[in-house]
């Protein structure tokens, strides 16, 4: 199982990738790894911005792409889509990357 500082250094290598291939304008890590209550089974919680409203087909794949390159299950949530109720408390918890 890869710790958060890995999955942080693999993320920020791509992250130039990720901005020119998916359009992103950021990418945080929030939920249980940032928390340090992740288990084997533990998805990854990923917060994203995009400078554009992505199709979905470009969504999956970003979603799949991540989740090929970590090795573990990506569970990608865009910024704009979170309830107002739980966005102060997601967007104060992640780690920018």
């Amino acid at each position: 199982m890869l710790k958060i500082q890995e999955l942080k250094n693999i993320i920020n290598a791509q992250k130039s990738n990720l901005i020119r291939n998916y359009g992103i304008k950021e990418i945080a890590i929030f939920g249980s790894y940032i928390r340090n209550e992740n288990t084997e089974i533990s998805d990854l919680d990923i917060l994203v911005d995009f400078k554009q409203q992505p199709s979905l087909l470009k969504f999956i794949n970003m979603k799949n792409y991540l989740t090929d390159l970590l090795g573990i299950k990506v569970d990608l949530v865009m910024k704009s889509a979170i309830k107002p109720a739980l966005k102060n408390d997601i967007v104060s918890s992640s780690i920018q990357l």
